[in-house]
């Protein structure tokens, strides 16, 4: 990375053993793309709810040529992400199936659907029959 990963907590103490787990996953990261230019990683609790545990938002901003992945864990909050390690598991997978994404279409390895084409009558196309021999 060109620029050291950056580790901000919001509403809570600083947890080394869970910055060390966010740099190692930020290292995976960069062993499968080695083009990461810089990385920014949000540990946020949620503010204390009654019924539910304290919740925890992770946002990761990771920056390479020509374009920035962010990644949020704001959307769909689920009960899993009242421990941290899992919110920050899951942002990262998240976040590497968007670079693996970007990855392939960097190389022009995007998926392409096969082009529908119509039939006379607005019906898709019939598979031609083998010729016998």
């Amino acid at each position: 990375m060109q620029v050291p990963i950056e580790v901000t907590f919001r509403h809570m103490e600083p947890s080394p053993a869970l910055e060390a787990r966010i740099r190692q996953r930020a290292q995976e990261l960069e062993q499968f793309f080695d083009r990461i230019t810089a990385c920014r990683v949000t540990v946020e609790r949620q503010h204390h709810h009654h019924r539910q545990g304290n919740l925890f938002e992770i946002s990761i901003d990771l920056v390479v040529p020509g374009r920035e992945i962010v990644v949020g864990r704001a959307e769909g909050v689920s009960h899993a992400h009242e421990d941290a390690h899992v919110a920050v598991r899951d942002a990262f997978d998240a976040l590497r199936r968007r670079l693996e994404d970007h990855a392939r279409g960097g190389r022009g390895q995007v998926k392409r659907h096969a082009e529908w084409q119509r039939g006379s009558e607005g019906e898709a196309p019939q598979a031609e029959e083998p010729e016998a021999s």
